[in-house]
């Protein structure tokens, strides 16, 4: 699956530099040439729902989501692993209604054909991102809990702010 890695790490990449150059090209041309873009600030917003959307997959898989966890890691490892799977389970139970929701919705907006306002694109066909989005979490969640099913992990890996935080004072530090 190394090429899903790269996909949505290229995705993320990609649309935060087109939102950057988009927005750095409406800044110039209204302010240099009193001109701008009608359709820029929609644009914008659909590169961001395609970062934000294919993000929380890739925070899954890297670990970067911020967790609850001081409990769970007091736990010895069968109870860890035990607490970490009803997680996960929880988690893909949620994916779940958020991909049937945002797949209704998608359905729903495809039925009435309405277009953005300064674009000739149909919202769906944008909207689309967010059960794509829900489906890659569901699939990086799966990946979890078969790890921990066949014992490769004990626990869910979260983002540590508290112990990033020490490391990065440690490293400031004069010696």
């Amino acid at each position: 699956m190394k090429i899903l890695d790269h996909l949505e790490e290229w995705i993320i990449g990609l649309m935060l530099a087109a939102m950057t150059a988009l927005t750095f090209l409406q800044v110039v041309m209204r302010y240099v040439f009193n001109s701008g873009f009608s359709w820029a600030l929609e644009l914008t917003t659909v590169f961001f729902a395609f970062m934000i959307f294919v993000g929380i997959s890739y925070g899954v898989r890297v670990g970067s989501h911020i967790g609850v966890d001081a409990l769970v890691k007091m736990m010895g490892h069968t109870a860890r692993r035990n607490v970490s799977i009803l997680a996960v389970l929880l988690s893909l139970l949620y994916v779940g209604f958020v991909l049937v929701g945002a797949s209704t919705y998608v359905m729903k907006m495809q039925e009435v054909g309405i277009e953005f306002e300064d674009m000739p694109i149909e919202r769906w066909q944008v909207l689309i991102i967010m059960p794509i989005g829900f489906l890659l979490t569901g699939w990086r969640f799966v990946q979890i809990l078969i790890g921990l099913i066949t014992g490769k992990t004990d626990s869910l890996h979260l983002a540590d702010e508290a112990a990033e935080a020490m490391r990065l004072k440690s490293e400031e530090a004069p010696t």
